[in-house]
C-alpha cells in the first residue's frame, strides 16, 4: 500500500512540477520578430519560450480566472498603463533583479514590471499647410490655443496610448490645469475622432487635417513602404515634431513584460527578461519594430534616426500612466473627446 501510495505521489509531482526548460509567454505583442528573438534565447539559453498570443483583455482575463493554476510565466504587453492597472490587480511579482535595475531607468519601470522598448507619442504637421516656424518650440501644452481649431486630428478617447499620454499631462501639470487645456484642445479636432494612428496622418496628408497625434512607429512603418506606396507617399507629406524640447521632453511610453505572481518557471522568466534588454535583443527589437531601444548604447532603425534626435521625457514615471489612467479617461469623456 505504502509502495503505490509513493508511486503516485511520484507522479503527481511528475505531472505537475515545473517545466526546467521552459517558460512560457503571454504576449499581445503582434510583432513576428518577436518570435525570432525568442528562438535566438532558446538558441543560447536552451530554454524553449511558448507563446500565447492575444488581445491584453482576453490575455489577462484568463490569467486572472486560472489564478494559481495558471502556466503563465511572462506577460509582455505595449503600455505602461495596462501593466501598471495589471499590477494593482496584484498579478506580478518582483521582476527586477539587480541587473535589470543597473540597465533601466528607474521612470521606465516599477518593483514589478519593466520596459524592454520605448514609444514616442509625438505631433506630424502638414509640410504645405504649416510653416516650420510656427511649430518650433511647440508644447503639447500649447495644442488648446485658438488658432489651432479645426486643425488637429487624433484617436478616440478610449485608446490606451491617448490614456496613457493625457496621464503623463495630468501627472506634470495636475488634474485642475489638465482639466482646463483639455476642454480647449478637444475644441480643436478637425474631425470627431476614428482611425488608428496611420489614419490621423492619412488625414493631415490628405488635407482633413494640419496636425495629428500619432506614435513614432506608426509613421516609420508607412514610410518603410511596409504598408504600400499610396501610405509611403502620404508620410511624406507630413513632418515629425518632438514638443516640450524645452521642458521636460518628449512623452515616452513603454512595451514591456513582468513576471507573473504565479510563474511555474520564475528563474527561466527572469533569465528571458534579461535577455531582452541585451544589446543584441534591443537592436533586434527596435529595427524590426520602429521602436526606441531602453538602453544608451544601441541605435534605432534608420528610419526612426533619421526624424532626428530628440529630448526624452525620462523624468516623468511611466508608473503614473496607471495612476492616472482612470482621471486622464474621465477628463477626455467631460470635454466631449469621442
Amino acid at each position: 500500500m505504502k509502495f503505490f501510495l509513493i508511486i503516485l505521489i511520484l507522479l503527481n509531482f511528475l505531472t505537475t512540477a515545473p517545466k526546467a526548460n521552459e517558460v512560457n509567454v503571454f504576449s499581445s505583442r503582434h510583432y513576428s520578430s518577436d518570435i525570432q528573438l525568442y528562438k535566438k534565447f532558446t538558441s543560447i539559453s536552451g530554454i524553449k519560450v511558448n507563446v500565447v498570443s492575444g488581445n491584453d483583455e482576453a490575455l489577462q482575463k484568463r490569467i486572472i480566472e486560472e489564478g494559481s493554476d495558471s502556466e503563465a510565466d511572462l506577460y509582455i504587453t505595449a503600455d505602461a498603463g495596462r501593466l501598471g492597472l495589471f499590477d494593482q490587480k496584484g498579478m506580478f511579482q518582483n521582476s527586477i533583479s539587480p541587473k535589470i535595475k543597473s540597465i533601466v531607468p528607474k521612470s521606465l519601470r516599477s518593483d514589478n514590471w519593466t520596459g524592454i522598448a520605448k514609444r514616442a507619442r509625438i505631433i506630424f504637421y502638414s509640410k504645405d499647410r504649416i510653416d516650420k516656424e510656427v511649430i518650433n518650440n511647440l508644447r503639447y501644452e500649447d495644442l488648446s490655443a485658438p488658432k489651432w481649431n479645426n486643425k488637429i486630428t487624433v484617436r478616440q478617447s478610449n485608446n490606451i496610448y491617448n490614456q496613457s499620454w493625457i496621464a503623463s499631462i495630468i501627472s506634470n501639470n495636475d488634474k485642475e490645469n489638465t482639466d482646463e487645456w483639455i476642454k480647449n484642445f478637444v475644441k480643436n479636432f478637425a474631425r470627431d475622432p476614428k482611425g488608428n494612428d496611420r489614419a490621423q496622418i492619412l488625414a493631415v496628408a490628405a488635407g482633413e487635417a494640419d496636425i495629428a497625434i500619432a506614435n513614432t512607429y506608426y509613421y516609420a512603418l508607412m514610410l518603410s513602404g511596409q504598408k504600400g506606396l499610396e501610405q509611403q507617399q502620404a508620410a511624406k507629406k507630413v513632418v515629425p515634431y518632438f514638443p516640450n524640447q524645452s521642458d521636460r521632453g518628449t512623452h515616452m511610453n513603454i512595451s514591456g513584460g513582468g513576471i507573473l505572481k504565479y510563474a511555474p518557471n520564475p528563474e527561466n522568466a527572469l533569465k528571458l527578461l534579461e535577455f531582452l534588454l541585451t544589446e543584441e535583443a534591443q537592436s533586434h527589437i527596435v529595427k524590426n519594430t520602429f521602436e526606441y531601444p531602453i538602453i544608451e548604447n544601441v541605435e534605432p532603425s534608420e528610419i526612426i534616426k533619421s526624424m532626428g534626435s530628440f529630448k526624452q521625457d525620462l523624468s516623468t514615471p511611466v508608473e503614473d500612466y496607471a495612476r492616472f489612467q482612470a482621471v486622464a479617461l474621465e477628463l477626455m469623456l467631460r470635454a466631449g473627446w469621442k
